[in-house]
């Protein structure tokens, strides 16, 4: 049984916070007597903001073991990779909270009961950056995603929106099922072990081993929309509430991509791991990294639809944080690796969030179905919003990897990572697609400032207080990670080191 001891609940302060705050929401709307609830947002905010505080004394201590059992290991750790990863998804969080106030308001949508729902996903995806026990990153795999299912559905009105939960749902379900099934087939190869550094001391990997760790790595594939599982993506994108779709966008990405690092370095990452199979995890994720690359820059250049050009841009961007991953089983890259993907994932973060806050921003009326998120909604917005274009126009660019935005670096470091390991071929390919993608990044650019205002578009509202303030504080991170990296770097080298890519 694991022991418990007051200081595994001080480790798991962000989680605990976050949970405590959803509940307390739920309890403030069975009391709630007007239909008043601007506060709601604004809570989650603090909520947020005071998990994130309770994470930064994680980036500099020492790794300490959460729920340990003698003689197997502990099931979660606190340490400055788990107070990254937190980190950023509360930053999400936070953004994700005010778009959503300000598209939820003027549909009469807003309840609390969608921000508890955010904050126990959060809690979730937290949890599971954290968890060193294939038991334990279940359970919080399946806290974040019946969190995100219901918020995909909660706009039910019409089919779309019908149709993206009940996708999302089923192929999630599937990919909940692949991971407990490789988790299964580990247990059985590593001798009853599903403590991630147990199964790294369970010898060489054998091809039972070895069909574990695919199923367990597919799980994750699904929610990172990494190829070829990534074809839910542009349909539940699309049909989700923008709001939702930012937050699954950034959050679940970041939870994701930490959790299926931490998997593959602690419990699969000795040089030797290719065993008997001959081939090791690298470069088979080398290969998926390719196809996603490949696929999300290619499908993204004929939509008109900018949500869905957006939703496969993030198909796109799994792929290059694809190539540091696959970097990180070369023991002498594995801490450039490491540091590339979270800096990767804190500039997605602020740049994908952010681009699709424009796009809720735009929305004019509920109802419109896909024209609200066409080409020519953005078309002369410099012009009647120069805020909403100058806030897109930066993300677009950081999105594109162009300089001085959080995306260039991002882009440069996971690049890096791969040329320090010898896979020249995933850098070479890397770049040549960001060059497609600079072309579909920069076209919503030229509609938004050389063209002019589609007369059938009509009156498009300006954006309130929250959407404002949450544009601004992502335009300021994208910018801010870009000018001076130097702020989160070291410390993001100090997180790869504590993962053991030093």
């Amino acid at each position: 049984m694991p022991q418990f001891n007051p200081a595994d609940f001080l480790a798991l302060a962000p989680v605990l916070i976050l949970s405590f705050g959803g509940m307390a929401l739920l309890m403030l709307e069975v009391f709630q007597e007007t239909e008043k609830r601007g506060y709601q947002a604004w809570f989650t905010v603090a909520v947020s903001l005071l998990a994130a505080v309770l994470a930064v004394p994680m980036l500099t201590g020492p790794a300490h073991p959460i729920f340990a059992v003698a003689g197997r290991g502990a099931f979660a750790v606190s340490d400055p990779f788990g107070g990254m990863v937190a980190l950023i998804v509360c930053a999400g969080l936070a953004i994700s909270a005010l778009i959503g106030a300000g598209f939820l308001q003027p549909r009469n949508a807003e309840r609390g009961e969608y921000y508890a729902l955010a904050m126990f996903g959060a809690a979730g995806m937290i949890l599971m950056a954290q968890s060193t026990d294939l038991l334990m990153i279940f359970v919080a795999l399946e806290i974040m995603s019946v969190a995100t299912y219901a918020m995909a559905a909660w706009m039910r009105r019409g089919t779309r929106p019908a149709e993206a939960a009940f996708k999302y749902f089923i192929l999630g379900a599937f990919s909940s099922a692949l991971f407990l099934y490789g988790t299964a087939l580990v247990f059985g190869a590593s001798g009853g072990k599903t403590a991630l550094v147990e199964i790294a001391r369970a010898g060489e990997m054998t091809a039972l081993m070895g069909a574990g760790l695919a199923l367990v790595a597919a799980g994750f594939l699904f929610k990172v929309a990494a190829a070829p599982f990534h074809m839910w993506t542009p349909d539940v994108y699309e049909g989700s509430p923008t709001p939702v779709t930012a937050f699954m966008a950034v959050g679940v990405k970041a939870a994701a991509f930490a959790t299926l690092l931490r998997i593959l370095t602690v419990g699969f990452g000795a040089p030797s791991q290719a065993g008997e199979l001959g081939v090791g995890w690298g470069e088979v994720i080398g290969v998926l990294a390719i196809l996603t690359m490949l696929f999300g820059n290619l499908l993204a250049v004929p939509q008109r639809s900018v949500k869905r050009l957006l939703a496969y841009s993030a198909i796109a961007h799994a792929g290059y944080m694809l190539v540091a991953l696959a970097a990180a089983q070369d023991p002498a890259a594995r801490a450039a690796a490491t540091s590339g993907i979270l800096y990767y994932l804190a500039a997605y973060t602020f740049a994908g969030a952010g681009a699709f806050a424009v796009v809720a921003a735009l929305e004019r009326r509920e109802g419109e179905g896909p024209m609200s998120w066409d080409l020519d909604r953005f078309a002369g917005a410099a012009r009647n919003h120069p805020g909403l274009a100058l806030a897109m126009a930066i993300f677009m660019l950081s999105l594109a990897g162009i300089p001085p935005t959080a995306g260039f670096v991002g882009k440069l470091l996971v690049f890096r990572a791969a040329i320090d390991a010898g896979l020249y071929s995933l850098a070479i390919v890397g770049v040549l697609t960001s060059l497609i993608g600079v072309y579909y990044y920069l076209r919503v650019v030229v509609y938004m400032y050389m063209r002019e205002p589609e007369p059938s578009v009509g009156t498009i509202p300006s954006a309130g207080a929250n959407m404002g303030i949450a544009l601004a504080a992502a335009a300021i991170g994208t910018l801010l990670l870009g000018v001076l990296p130097s702020l989160v770097g070291d410390t993001m080298k100090t997180a790869a080191i504590a993962l053991g890519g030093g």
